[in-house]
């Protein structure tokens, strides 16, 4: 296990090209900017689209805290969870969605398209990508344990990189 509760696991080429593949996809049929793939400690997986013009390593670790920390307020208004999040600003919006539960999509949008648009295509990524995890997930969980990648002081790395990004406040 790794640090966080979240069992190791790693792609394989044949991975990478599908999700590639999807989120390309995605982003054409939704018009989308960008589309991030960030697991829930907070770790960018991959990305796609345009390039984001902000630090995307303190940028996935805020999305993950985000997203963790609404959670907690799912759970106290007695609901499980939220299975995704929307932050509209005024030129620049996104979209957070759970991924089987260990992965985050997040898609940076503007004015080119709507959230309609959005939700709509999502459901059918999010569904595609879900099937993808579970299968990297299953394999990792088959190999032996001497084979499988653990990441232990992730969590630690990052927990750094936001004190030094919000050290100052």
């Amino acid at each position: 296990m790794a640090a966080g509760g979240a069992s190791s696991w790693s792609f394989e080429e044949r991975d990478f090209q599908r999700i590639d593949r999807l989120l390309q996809s995605f982003l054409y049929d939704s018009n989308a900017r960008c589309a991030l793939l960030v697991d829930r400690t907070g770790q960018l997986v991959t990305s796609a689209g345009e390039k984001p013009q902000f630090d995307t390593t303190a940028f996935s670790s805020l999305a993950a805290a985000d997203f963790s920390a609404n959670d907690q307020l799912a759970s106290m208004i007695g609901e499980h969870e939220f299975s995704s999040l929307f932050h509209q600003g005024e030129k620049e919006s996104m979209y957070l969605a759970d991924v089987a539960r260990r992965v985050i999509l997040v898609v940076l949008f503007d004015n080119r398209t709507t959230l309609g648009m959005i939700r709509i295509k999502v459901k059918g990524v999010v569904r595609e990508l879900s099937e993808i995890f579970r299968e990297m997930f299953d394999r990792s969980a088959a190999a032996p344990q001497s084979s499988r990648v653990v990441e232990a002081g992730f969590v630690d790395e990052a927990e750094d990189e936001i004190d030094r990004l919000f050290g100052d406040l």
